[in-house]
């Protein structure tokens, strides 16, 4: 699976692409994640500052994303991308779209090799983009966030963690078993302020039988 991030800020991932599960995964190849800056798509500026963004037609507050550098990193990565054997899904994030799911996230891993992120920024992209590339629009929840940087984050964690070999087990995961928010490690018994908390009994009672009604239960 090949994630392509369109972002101003690409230095936001650094921190969390490099670490823990995800991290591994791309050291390991099971994942490539690269990012194509719109700026670098812009020619002919006269200052190092290369505004991707102007003021929306009609009005209002904030500016909006430019057209032709979000089409031309597009364009970019799509070059890349090409052969027979190449699926590829492009999806800008917006807060009133389809909620992205599990079941989402299982059905693209196994549909598509190449995923191509858009994070609008300010007061969203110029929407020639959605129509000229025939996105997929996805929201992450209900409500607003200042970047998609953040909703491609999620989507890559959502995604990857479906793909084999990134959890090491399949048994890990937690929508291919019986699996429950509540759950307990050492010690036995915890002592805090004075009260103790303990561990429910049917867990250590070694009932299997016992322990998955308990789980399905919470």
């Amino acid at each position: 699976m090949r994630f392509f991030i369109i972002t101003i800020f690409p230095d936001i991932f650094s921190s969390y692409l490099n670490k823990s599960i995800i991290g591994r995964a791309i050291k390991s190849k099971l994942i490539s994640v690269k990012f194509y800056n719109p700026r670098d798509f812009i020619k002919g500026s006269k200052s190092n500052y290369k505004p991707v963004d102007d003021k929306p037609y009609g009005g209002g507050p904030g500016m909006v994303m430019r057209a032709e550098p979000l089409l031309k990193a597009v364009a970019k990565v799509l070059s890349l991308s090409k052969g027979k054997n190449k699926k590829i899904l492009v999806i800008n994030f917006i807060p009133s779209a389809e909620k992205l799911t599990t079941a989402f996230a299982k059905k693209i891993s196994k549909r598509y090799t190449d995923i191509i992120l858009i994070c609008g920024r300010y007061e969203g992209i110029d929407a020639r983009v959605d129509k000229i590339l025939k996105t997929k629009k996805l929201s992450v929840g209900n409500y607003v966030l200042t970047g998609g940087e953040i909703p491609a984050m999620v989507l890559i964690d959502c995604v990857s963690r479906q793909i084999p070999g990134v959890l090491g087990k399949y048994e890990s995961l937690e929508e291919e078993r019986v699996s429950t928010s509540e759950v307990y490690t050492r010690p036995e018994k915890l002592v805090y302020k004075g009260k103790s908390y303990k561990v429910p009994k049917v867990l250590l009672s070694g009932n299997h039988k016992k322990i998955e009604e308990w789980k399905k239960k919470k």
